[in-house]
């Protein structure tokens, strides 16, 4: 790619994404804020000309429980740790339906999304699956991917892109992504301190590095070529940590952080990719949108200077082995 690319995506999995590590009580404020969150940002995104790939839990492609409950996977995920599974209890919390539980259904959201066609709904798997944690097998993980179609194609939505949950990337799962029409997926950045590991073998140590990356270049730029990989592997640049009050003051090393790499991708013809949860707007949703447009801004200013580009991970993919049909 001899322009530089701009690629955002978002992880949507509202409570899906967390049962085993939050509560309502005490997140729902930040899932609520979503529905807020999403618009505000649809809305930024059309106004400064930028595309973003939804990476969806399939769970959310739902208006009720029954509709929810008649697609479920009959094969699911055996985890060793049984509270990674929404199938093993959680299922029971969720409410008859989209106005009886936000947080769990997001139907009127995929809807709006589809409003703005130059984004892209992707997978983030059904069950917010975990590629990485024991006990589970290739087999579940098929039958995961399996009923993530299903619930997209009620919507009439191709899905042709595909992020790890938790990033828990695994290689030998890349081909049955390929063989169900997945051809981008979002890697990790290429660096040891975002190598997968499962819950189990995360370290304090990585996560206190890769939280000091967040304002001071540890890992490097993080823009990348494209590789020959089928699916293509279009891997993450930074992931866009929401405001905090406590670290408000390192804002701007914050934002210097983003926008030196995406000048290196522009000048380099390299792609950026900038990834986060809707969740993580969905309280000090101001601060985080101002943050946000900022990013925007400079996209625009390398637009105009080095002819930058958005596209969303199916485009790049698409243009690649267009490119490489040979």
């Amino acid at each position: 790619m001899e322009q530089g690319t701009f690629v955002i995506s978002l992880d949507f999995e509202l409570l899906w994404g967390m049962q085993d590590k939050r509560t309502i009580d005490g997140y729902g404020k930040n899932l609520l804020g979503v529905r807020e969150a999403i618009p505000l940002m649809l809305d930024a995104f059309d106004h400064h000309r930028v595309k973003a790939t939804f990476a969806t839990v399939g769970l959310l492609f739902f208006d009720t429980k029954e509709s929810m409950s008649a697609a479920l996977p009959v094969i699911r995920p055996q985890y060793s740790n049984s509270s990674l599974s929404p199938y093993s209890g959680h299922l029971d919390q969720v409410g008859s339906s989209e106005d009886a539980d936000p947080y769990h259904f997001a139907g009127s959201l995929i809807r709006l999304i589809q409003k703005y066609p130059a984004h892209e709904i992707a997978c983030h798997t059904f069950s917010h699956y975990y590629c990485l944690e024991r006990g589970q097998t290739e087999a579940e993980f098929s039958a995961d991917l399996d009923a993530a179609i299903k619930a997209a194609n009620q919507f009439g939505i191709e899905l042709r892109s595909f992020v790890f949950p938790r990033n828990q990337y695994r290689e030998n799962y890349l081909k049955i992504c390929w063989d169900k029409g997945i051809t981008s997926f979002r890697g990790n950045e290429r660096n040891w301190l975002y190598d997968a590991r499962n819950g189990e073998d995360e370290s304090t140590f990585r996560r206190g590095f890769r939280l000091l990356d967040t304002w001071f270049n540890l890992s490097g730029h993080n823009c990348h070529d494209m590789t020959t990989e089928r699916p293509l592997n279009i891997p993450s640049s930074r992931f866009l940590r929401p405001w905090s009050k406590r670290l408000q003051t390192l804002d701007g090393l914050r934002l210097r952080r983003i926008t030196r790499a995406m000048d290196h991708a522009a000048h380099t013809g390299k792609v950026f990719h900038l990834w986060w949860h809707p969740h993580n707007f969905g309280s000090d949703l101001e601060k985080n949108m101002a943050f946000l447009n900022k990013v925007l801004v400079h996209y625009g200013k390398l637009k105009a200077s080095h002819n930058m580009r958005s596209m969303t991970m199916s485009e790049v993919a698409d243009e690649h082995f267009r490119i490489h049909a040979g």
